[in-house]
């Protein structure tokens, strides 16, 4: 007998769809999941390693505390596994990816959806996070970032984003106290430090976290592209989230 995909055994298992859940809101560590889903520790470990083995899930220590972890869905292997198991099924099931760029905004919207990313320097990941949103969001949003140890933005950061059509050349970092007070829809912290520190703002924003390393931390211009090359996906799959809200607020 056939066994159905992976991706179905994986996802149809009700503690590993919590989990997946909670990880496409925000990359988390154990804690935080044993308290979102109410399980025990050793049973979400153990759900999140057969996630990991079935490639949706990623693991990586973190950059403030090597003793802790943070787990992150792989939307992206999720969405061509879902799709496989579509085709695999019948050819009549075969999802079609949503465009990568969700389409512009009808006449009359409300407001852009403002979004500020945070990491410690402000010199690579929330500088790169903020050009990719504005190119991917246009009018539709407003990108900010800020960091909690501000220095000038990296050239690699800068090269690798003109590699892809984007000159950030011209930016300059910020200290998150530039926007204190102010109201977002969405905060996303970049880097695990300056999670830790991230201040409250008003408004109850979405508030997120994307595990990522700091590209500067390695020698070389490679993980430059790597950063930008995770953003750009991650940043893809907020802007269908953005839409998906903002056309459910005002139906």
């Amino acid at each position: 007998m056939e066994s159905p995909p992976a991706v179905l055994r994986l996802a149809g298992h009700p503690v590993r769809w919590q989990l997946l859940r909670e990880l496409a809101r925000s990359d988390r560590q154990v804690y935080e999941l044993v308290e979102l889903t109410g399980q025990r520790q050793s049973l979400t470990s153990y759900h999140l390693g057969q996630l990991r083995e079935g490639g949706l899930v990623t693991m990586r220590r973190s950059s403030a505390d090597r003793r802790d972890t943070y787990y992150s869905l792989d939307l992206a292997a999720y969405r061509d596994q879902l799709a496989g198991a579509g085709t695999a099924l019948h050819p009549g099931l075969q999802l079609v990816p949503a465009a990568p760029h969700p389409p512009a905004a009808a006449p009359g919207r409300r407001r852009p959806v403002r979004v500020l990313f945070l990491c410690t320097g402000n010199s690579s990941r929330s500088q790169m996070a903020e050009a990719l949103l504005e190119r991917q969001g246009g009018a539709r949003v407003v990108a900010a970032s800020a960091g909690s140890h501000p220095k000038p933005v990296h050239p690699n950061a800068v090269r690798a984003m003109r590699a892809g059509g984007i000159d950030i050349g011209g930016r300059h970092p910020k200290h998150l106290d530039v926007f204190a007070g102010q109201r977002f829809d969405h905060v996303i912290s970049l880097c695990d430090r300056v999670r830790e520190v991230c201040p409250q703002f008003p408004g109850a924003p979405a508030v997120a976290h994307w595990s990522m390393p700091d590209p500067a931390a390695e020698p070389g211009y490679a993980p430059f592209v790597r950063a930008a090359e995770e953003l750009r996906t991650r940043i893809t799959f907020l802007m269908h989230a953005i839409d998906t809200t903002t056309t459910r607020s005002e139906r």
